[in-house]
Protein backbone atom coordinates (compact mmCIF):
# COMPACT_ATOMS: atom_id res chain seq x y z
CA UNK A 1 0.00 0.00 0.00
CA UNK A 2 1.62 3.40 -1.34
CA UNK A 3 1.10 6.21 1.89
CA UNK A 4 -0.75 9.12 1.18
CA UNK A 5 0.11 12.46 1.44
CA UNK A 6 -1.98 14.49 4.40
CA UNK A 7 -4.37 17.21 3.47
CA UNK A 8 -6.25 19.63 5.68
CA UNK A 9 -9.02 19.46 6.38
CA UNK A 10 -11.44 22.12 3.84
CA UNK A 11 -13.33 24.35 6.02
CA UNK A 12 -13.85 27.12 3.52
CA UNK A 13 -15.75 26.77 0.35
CA UNK A 14 -14.75 29.11 -2.52
CA UNK A 15 -18.43 29.63 -3.21
CA UNK A 16 -21.88 29.22 -2.28
CA UNK A 17 -22.08 26.13 -4.54
CA UNK A 18 -18.31 24.55 -4.99
CA UNK A 19 -16.60 22.03 -3.56
CA UNK A 20 -13.94 22.82 -0.44
CA UNK A 21 -10.43 22.97 -2.57
CA UNK A 22 -8.91 20.07 -0.33
CA UNK A 23 -11.77 17.43 -1.25
CA UNK A 24 -11.75 18.28 -5.01
CA UNK A 25 -7.95 17.78 -4.63
CA UNK A 26 -7.90 14.64 -2.52
CA UNK A 27 -10.61 13.06 -5.20
CA UNK A 28 -8.41 13.59 -8.01
CA UNK A 29 -5.33 11.52 -6.20
CA UNK A 30 -7.73 8.73 -4.60
CA UNK A 31 -11.39 7.98 -3.07
CA UNK A 32 -10.04 7.87 0.54
CA UNK A 33 -6.77 10.32 1.47
CA UNK A 34 -4.82 11.45 4.49
CA UNK A 35 -6.37 13.85 6.65
CA UNK A 36 -4.75 15.81 9.70
CA UNK A 37 -7.58 17.67 11.38
CA UNK A 38 -7.04 21.21 12.72
CA UNK A 39 -6.26 19.62 16.34
CA UNK A 40 -3.04 18.14 14.34
CA UNK A 41 -4.66 14.54 15.02
CA UNK A 42 -4.63 12.51 12.15
CA UNK A 43 -6.89 10.40 10.42
CA UNK A 44 -8.58 9.84 6.76
CA UNK A 45 -10.84 11.73 4.25
CA UNK A 46 -13.33 10.10 2.25
CA UNK A 47 -14.47 11.82 -1.43
CA UNK A 48 -15.34 9.04 -3.66
CA UNK A 49 -19.10 8.09 -4.16
CA UNK A 50 -18.76 4.27 -4.10
CA UNK A 51 -16.06 4.54 -0.63
CA UNK A 52 -18.41 6.74 1.14
CA UNK A 53 -21.40 4.30 0.85
CA UNK A 54 -18.84 1.28 1.57
CA UNK A 55 -17.99 3.28 4.89
CA UNK A 56 -21.49 4.31 5.64
CA UNK A 57 -22.74 1.26 5.47
CA UNK A 58 -20.06 -0.88 7.18
CA UNK A 59 -20.96 -1.96 10.99
CA UNK A 60 -16.92 -1.98 11.68
CA UNK A 61 -17.03 2.03 11.45
CA UNK A 62 -18.51 3.60 14.36
CA UNK A 63 -20.32 6.71 15.11
CA UNK A 64 -18.56 7.68 18.64
CA UNK A 65 -15.92 8.99 16.83
CA UNK A 66 -18.22 12.49 16.19
CA UNK A 67 -18.89 12.67 19.64
CA UNK A 68 -15.62 12.78 20.95
CA UNK A 69 -13.48 13.98 18.13
CA UNK A 70 -15.60 16.32 15.77
CA UNK A 71 -14.39 17.04 12.45
CA UNK A 72 -13.35 20.73 13.46
CA UNK A 73 -13.26 22.40 16.78
CA UNK A 74 -16.91 22.91 18.21
CA UNK A 75 -18.05 26.45 18.20
CA UNK A 76 -19.39 27.98 21.80
CA UNK A 77 -22.09 29.03 20.00
CA UNK A 78 -23.74 25.42 19.06
CA UNK A 79 -24.62 24.73 23.08
CA UNK A 80 -24.77 21.20 24.14
CA UNK A 81 -28.22 19.23 23.76
CA UNK A 82 -28.35 16.25 26.30
CA UNK A 83 -28.41 12.96 25.95
CA UNK A 84 -30.14 12.05 22.80
CA UNK A 85 -27.98 11.98 19.71
CA UNK A 86 -28.13 15.46 16.95
CA UNK A 87 -29.04 16.02 13.29
CA UNK A 88 -31.11 15.46 10.45
CA UNK A 89 -29.31 15.40 7.31
CA UNK A 90 -26.84 13.25 8.26
CA UNK A 91 -26.07 13.64 12.11
CA UNK A 92 -27.75 10.85 13.78
CA UNK A 93 -25.28 8.03 12.72
CA UNK A 94 -24.40 8.22 16.98
CA UNK A 95 -27.94 6.62 17.53
CA UNK A 96 -26.75 3.35 17.07
CA UNK A 97 -23.93 3.04 19.34
CA UNK A 98 -26.09 2.00 22.93
CA UNK A 99 -29.06 0.31 23.50
CA UNK A 100 -30.86 3.19 24.56
CA UNK A 101 -30.10 5.05 21.65
CA UNK A 102 -31.40 2.30 18.86
CA UNK A 103 -34.51 2.56 21.24
CA UNK A 104 -34.79 6.59 20.48
CA UNK A 105 -34.32 6.12 16.57
CA UNK A 106 -36.91 3.43 16.98
CA UNK A 107 -39.50 5.57 19.09
CA UNK A 108 -39.10 8.35 16.50
CA UNK A 109 -39.55 6.32 13.42
CA UNK A 110 -42.64 5.15 14.65
CA UNK A 111 -44.04 8.72 15.00
CA UNK A 112 -42.98 9.70 11.22
CA UNK A 113 -46.03 7.68 10.32
CA UNK A 114 -47.39 8.17 6.76
CA UNK A 115 -50.88 9.81 8.36
CA UNK A 116 -48.54 12.09 9.81
CA UNK A 117 -46.77 13.63 7.30
CA UNK A 118 -49.62 13.83 5.28
CA UNK A 119 -51.35 15.66 7.53
CA UNK A 120 -48.18 17.54 7.85
CA UNK A 121 -48.45 17.89 4.39
CA UNK A 122 -51.52 19.79 4.58
CA UNK A 123 -50.20 21.96 7.42
CA UNK A 124 -46.94 22.59 5.14
CA UNK A 125 -48.78 23.89 2.39
CA UNK A 126 -50.90 26.70 4.16
CA UNK A 127 -47.75 27.79 6.35
CA UNK A 128 -45.80 28.39 2.96
CA UNK A 129 -48.87 30.47 1.78
CA UNK A 130 -48.97 32.25 4.93
CA UNK A 131 -45.78 33.25 4.80
CA UNK A 132 -45.08 34.16 0.87
CA UNK A 133 -48.44 36.60 1.90
CA UNK A 134 -46.23 38.12 4.61
CA UNK A 135 -43.07 38.38 2.33
CA UNK A 136 -45.45 39.99 -0.49
CA UNK A 137 -46.95 42.54 1.74
CA UNK A 138 -43.12 42.96 3.03
CA UNK A 139 -42.36 44.41 -0.53
CA UNK A 140 -39.51 43.77 -3.07
CA UNK A 141 -36.73 43.03 -1.92
CA UNK A 142 -37.09 40.91 0.64
CA UNK A 143 -34.43 38.74 2.86
CA UNK A 144 -35.89 35.44 1.80
CA UNK A 145 -33.85 33.98 4.60
CA UNK A 146 -35.63 35.75 6.67
CA UNK A 147 -39.13 36.00 5.88
CA UNK A 148 -39.57 32.38 4.91
CA UNK A 149 -36.28 29.87 4.47
CA UNK A 150 -36.43 29.76 8.01
CA UNK A 151 -39.33 30.73 9.84
CA UNK A 152 -41.05 27.83 7.42
CA UNK A 153 -38.90 24.90 8.98
CA UNK A 154 -38.91 26.67 12.58
CA UNK A 155 -42.89 26.15 12.28
CA UNK A 156 -42.97 22.60 11.04
CA UNK A 157 -40.75 21.78 13.91
CA UNK A 158 -43.53 23.75 16.01
CA UNK A 159 -46.37 21.71 14.98
CA UNK A 160 -44.51 18.76 15.02
CA UNK A 161 -43.82 19.12 18.68
CA UNK A 162 -47.21 20.73 19.77
CA UNK A 163 -45.68 23.98 20.78
CA UNK A 164 -48.46 26.30 22.15
CA UNK A 165 -49.92 29.22 19.87
CA UNK A 166 -48.52 31.29 22.48
CA UNK A 167 -45.10 30.32 22.44
CA UNK A 168 -44.62 30.28 18.41
CA UNK A 169 -43.53 33.35 17.87
CA UNK A 170 -40.93 33.48 20.40
CA UNK A 171 -39.72 30.20 19.31
CA UNK A 172 -39.78 30.91 15.92
CA UNK A 173 -37.42 34.29 16.66
CA UNK A 174 -35.33 32.51 19.26
CA UNK A 175 -34.95 29.33 16.10
CA UNK A 176 -34.06 32.23 13.43
CA UNK A 177 -30.75 33.77 15.51
CA UNK A 178 -29.64 30.55 16.32
CA UNK A 179 -29.89 29.04 13.28
CA UNK A 180 -28.72 31.89 10.47
CA UNK A 181 -29.60 35.52 12.16
CA UNK A 182 -27.23 35.70 14.72
CA UNK A 183 -24.66 37.83 14.33
CA UNK A 184 -22.98 38.08 17.54
CA UNK A 185 -22.16 34.50 20.24
CA UNK A 186 -23.78 36.16 22.74
CA UNK A 187 -27.11 36.38 20.71
CA UNK A 188 -26.96 32.96 19.15
CA UNK A 189 -26.14 31.82 22.95
CA UNK A 190 -29.26 33.84 24.07
CA UNK A 191 -31.28 32.18 21.44
CA UNK A 192 -30.23 28.39 22.56
CA UNK A 193 -30.81 28.94 26.04
CA UNK A 194 -34.96 30.78 25.30
CA UNK A 195 -34.66 27.33 22.95
CA UNK A 196 -33.32 24.88 25.75
CA UNK A 197 -36.13 26.27 28.22
CA UNK A 198 -39.23 26.62 25.78
CA UNK A 199 -38.38 22.83 25.85
CA UNK A 200 -37.96 22.11 29.23
CA UNK A 201 -41.37 23.84 30.04
CA UNK A 202 -43.17 21.89 26.76
CA UNK A 203 -42.22 18.30 28.17
CA UNK A 204 -44.46 18.59 31.35
CA UNK A 205 -47.30 20.41 30.00
CA UNK A 206 -47.51 17.16 26.93
CA UNK A 207 -47.43 14.86 30.30
CA UNK A 208 -50.15 16.25 31.44
CA UNK A 209 -52.16 17.35 28.59
CA UNK A 210 -51.18 15.20 25.64
CA UNK A 211 -52.41 16.26 22.20
CA UNK A 212 -52.00 14.57 18.44
CA UNK A 213 -48.26 15.67 18.61
CA UNK A 214 -44.92 13.50 18.04
CA UNK A 215 -43.91 14.70 21.85
CA UNK A 216 -47.28 13.05 22.89
CA UNK A 217 -46.75 9.92 21.02
CA UNK A 218 -43.18 9.40 22.45
CA UNK A 219 -44.92 9.67 25.73
CA UNK A 220 -47.49 7.45 25.27
CA UNK A 221 -45.08 4.88 23.44
CA UNK A 222 -42.59 4.95 26.59
CA UNK A 223 -43.80 6.20 30.13
CA UNK A 224 -39.57 4.97 31.20
CA UNK A 225 -38.93 8.40 29.19
CA UNK A 226 -37.80 10.96 31.30
CA UNK A 227 -38.28 14.65 30.96
CA UNK A 228 -34.37 15.05 29.76
CA UNK A 229 -34.47 12.44 27.12
CA UNK A 230 -37.95 13.92 26.13
CA UNK A 231 -36.32 17.71 25.76
CA UNK A 232 -33.08 16.33 24.25
CA UNK A 233 -34.86 14.52 21.78
CA UNK A 234 -37.11 17.48 21.00
CA UNK A 235 -34.16 19.59 20.74
CA UNK A 236 -32.63 16.98 18.51
CA UNK A 237 -35.65 17.46 15.99
CA UNK A 238 -35.13 21.47 15.84
CA UNK A 239 -31.40 21.08 15.15
CA UNK A 240 -31.94 18.47 12.52
CA UNK A 241 -35.05 19.80 10.89
CA UNK A 242 -34.44 23.86 11.01
CA UNK A 243 -31.28 24.96 9.93
CA UNK A 244 -30.47 22.38 7.11
CA UNK A 245 -33.80 22.78 5.61
CA UNK A 246 -33.85 26.57 5.51
CA UNK A 247 -30.13 26.42 4.40
CA UNK A 248 -31.20 23.78 1.45
CA UNK A 249 -34.11 25.97 0.45
CA UNK A 250 -32.50 29.41 0.17
CA UNK A 251 -29.82 28.29 -1.22
CA UNK A 252 -31.74 26.43 -3.69
CA UNK A 253 -33.96 28.90 -5.10
CA UNK A 254 -31.19 31.02 -5.27
CA UNK A 255 -29.22 28.53 -7.39
CA UNK A 256 -32.09 27.77 -9.72
CA UNK A 257 -32.20 31.59 -9.87
CA UNK A 258 -28.29 31.37 -11.71
CA UNK A 259 -29.53 28.77 -14.12
CA UNK A 260 -32.74 30.19 -15.68
CA UNK A 261 -32.45 27.51 -18.39
CA UNK A 262 -33.18 24.81 -15.21
CA UNK A 263 -35.98 27.59 -13.80
CA UNK A 264 -37.59 27.66 -16.93
CA UNK A 265 -37.78 24.06 -17.18
CA UNK A 266 -39.16 23.70 -13.84
CA UNK A 267 -41.89 26.64 -14.47
CA UNK A 268 -43.00 25.02 -17.35
CA UNK A 269 -43.58 21.44 -16.36
CA UNK A 270 -44.37 21.74 -12.13
CA UNK A 271 -44.36 17.74 -12.69
CA UNK A 272 -40.06 17.87 -12.54
CA UNK A 273 -40.52 19.38 -8.35
CA UNK A 274 -39.10 16.10 -6.84
CA UNK A 275 -36.48 15.67 -9.08
CA UNK A 276 -35.48 18.94 -8.85
CA UNK A 277 -35.35 18.50 -5.09
CA UNK A 278 -33.20 15.45 -5.54
CA UNK A 279 -31.02 17.20 -7.56
CA UNK A 280 -30.78 20.38 -5.64
CA UNK A 281 -29.80 17.89 -2.74
CA UNK A 282 -26.66 16.58 -4.63
CA UNK A 283 -25.48 19.49 -6.32
CA UNK A 284 -25.93 21.64 -2.91
CA UNK A 285 -24.84 19.15 -0.09
CA UNK A 286 -25.28 21.59 2.51
CA UNK A 287 -24.10 19.31 5.36
CA UNK A 288 -20.44 20.81 5.53
CA UNK A 289 -18.80 18.68 8.32
CA UNK A 290 -18.81 14.93 8.31
CA UNK A 291 -20.00 12.16 8.54
CA UNK A 292 -17.22 10.99 10.62
CA UNK A 293 -16.95 6.93 11.75
CA UNK A 294 -14.66 5.52 14.25
CA UNK A 295 -12.72 2.14 12.93
CA UNK A 296 -13.71 -0.48 15.41
CA UNK A 297 -11.27 -2.56 14.08
CA UNK A 298 -8.27 -2.82 11.45
CA UNK A 299 -10.38 -2.18 8.07
CA UNK A 300 -9.23 -2.02 4.78
CA UNK A 301 -11.02 0.47 2.22
CA UNK A 302 -9.64 0.96 -1.53
CA UNK A 303 -6.19 -0.43 -0.71
CA UNK A 304 -5.87 1.38 2.36
CA UNK A 305 -5.48 0.31 5.97
CA UNK A 306 -7.41 2.20 8.56
CA UNK A 307 -6.64 1.18 11.99
CA UNK A 308 -9.14 0.53 14.69
CA UNK A 309 -9.09 4.05 16.54
CA UNK A 310 -8.67 6.24 13.25
CA UNK A 311 -11.43 8.89 12.55
CA UNK A 312 -12.59 8.59 9.03
CA UNK A 313 -14.05 11.76 7.75
CA UNK A 314 -16.71 11.38 4.61
CA UNK A 315 -17.05 14.34 2.44
CA UNK A 316 -20.54 14.11 1.17
CA UNK A 317 -20.06 17.15 -1.09
CA UNK A 318 -17.38 15.63 -2.79
CA UNK A 319 -19.03 12.03 -2.65
CA UNK A 320 -22.07 13.94 -4.51
CA UNK A 321 -20.25 15.54 -7.37
CA UNK A 322 -18.28 12.06 -8.02
CA UNK A 323 -17.43 12.40 -11.98
CA UNK A 324 -17.33 9.07 -11.57
CA UNK A 325 -20.80 8.13 -10.11
CA UNK A 326 -22.64 11.47 -11.35
CA UNK A 327 -22.04 12.73 -15.01
CA UNK A 328 -20.83 16.46 -15.23
CA UNK A 329 -21.52 16.72 -11.52
CA UNK A 330 -20.94 20.45 -11.36
CA UNK A 331 -23.85 21.38 -13.58
CA UNK A 332 -26.97 21.57 -12.33
CA UNK A 333 -29.54 19.23 -14.20
CA UNK A 334 -32.81 18.70 -12.50
CA UNK A 335 -33.98 16.24 -14.92
CA UNK A 336 -31.16 13.97 -14.16
CA UNK A 337 -31.77 10.95 -11.84
CA UNK A 338 -29.95 11.88 -8.66
CA UNK A 339 -31.28 9.78 -6.35
CA UNK A 340 -28.85 7.43 -4.64
CA UNK A 341 -27.02 11.09 -3.44
CA UNK A 342 -25.74 11.15 -0.05
CA UNK A 343 -27.26 14.14 1.27
CA UNK A 344 -28.98 12.80 3.46
CA UNK A 345 -26.28 9.95 4.60
CA UNK A 346 -26.63 6.41 3.95
CA UNK A 347 -26.78 3.19 5.74
CA UNK A 348 -28.56 2.34 8.77
CA UNK A 349 -27.91 6.12 9.98
CA UNK A 350 -29.41 7.80 7.15
CA UNK A 351 -31.24 10.74 8.17
CA UNK A 352 -34.86 9.71 9.80
CA UNK A 353 -36.55 13.16 8.63
CA UNK A 354 -35.39 12.80 4.80
CA UNK A 355 -39.31 12.07 4.13
CA UNK A 356 -40.27 15.03 5.64
CA UNK A 357 -37.31 17.65 4.56
CA UNK A 358 -38.59 16.52 0.98
CA UNK A 359 -41.83 17.48 1.79
CA UNK A 360 -40.98 20.79 3.04
CA UNK A 361 -38.44 21.69 0.22
CA UNK A 362 -40.98 20.58 -2.54
CA UNK A 363 -44.22 22.63 -1.18
CA UNK A 364 -41.71 25.47 -0.26
CA UNK A 365 -39.77 25.67 -3.82
CA UNK A 366 -43.19 25.16 -5.67
CA UNK A 367 -45.31 27.72 -4.19
CA UNK A 368 -42.44 30.37 -4.40
CA UNK A 369 -42.41 29.80 -7.69
CA UNK A 370 -46.18 30.00 -8.57
CA UNK A 371 -46.52 33.50 -6.15
CA UNK A 372 -43.68 34.76 -7.58
CA UNK A 373 -43.63 33.80 -11.58
CA UNK A 374 -41.13 37.25 -11.72
CA UNK A 375 -38.61 36.15 -9.39
CA UNK A 376 -35.08 37.12 -9.40
CA UNK A 377 -32.17 37.99 -7.53
CA UNK A 378 -30.72 41.29 -7.11
CA UNK A 379 -26.96 39.89 -6.06
CA UNK A 380 -25.10 37.27 -7.61
CA UNK A 381 -24.45 33.98 -5.11
CA UNK A 382 -20.84 34.69 -5.52
CA UNK A 383 -21.22 37.68 -4.29
CA UNK A 384 -22.98 37.18 -0.94
CA UNK A 385 -21.79 36.72 2.21
CA UNK A 386 -21.39 32.83 3.22
CA UNK A 387 -21.51 30.64 6.54
CA UNK A 388 -17.99 29.33 6.54
CA UNK A 389 -18.15 28.52 10.40
CA UNK A 390 -20.86 25.62 10.70
CA UNK A 391 -21.59 22.36 10.00
CA UNK A 392 -24.49 23.46 7.62
CA UNK A 393 -23.10 25.39 4.84
CA UNK A 394 -25.53 28.63 3.12
CA UNK A 395 -25.11 32.50 2.41
CA UNK A 396 -25.78 34.72 5.66
CA UNK A 397 -28.59 36.75 3.97
CA UNK A 398 -30.46 35.86 0.59
CA UNK A 399 -31.93 39.04 -1.09
CA UNK A 400 -34.81 38.50 -4.02
CA UNK A 401 -37.41 40.55 -5.87
CA UNK A 402 -40.25 40.41 -8.03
Amino acid sequence: MTELASVSFPTVRDNARGLPQSPRGARGEAPITRLTFEDGRPGWLVTGYSTARAVLADPRFGAQGERHHPPVPRAPTLGESPAAPTGMFNRQENMHEKPEEQHYRKLLLGQLTDDRMQRLTEWIEKSAEELLDAMERHGAPADLLEHFALPLPSLVICELLGVPAADRAEFQRASAVWSGLGETTEAVLGAFASLNAHLHRLVPRKRAHPGDDLLSGLIAADDALTDEELASIAFLLLAAGHETVAHQLALGVLTLLENPGQLAALRADPSLIDGAVEELLRHLSVVHHGPTRAALEDVEIDGRLVRAGEIVMVSLAAANHDPEHFAAPAALDIARDATGHLAFGHGAHRCLGRQLARIELRVALGALLRRFPCLRAPVPLRQLPLRHDAPVRGVRRAPVTW
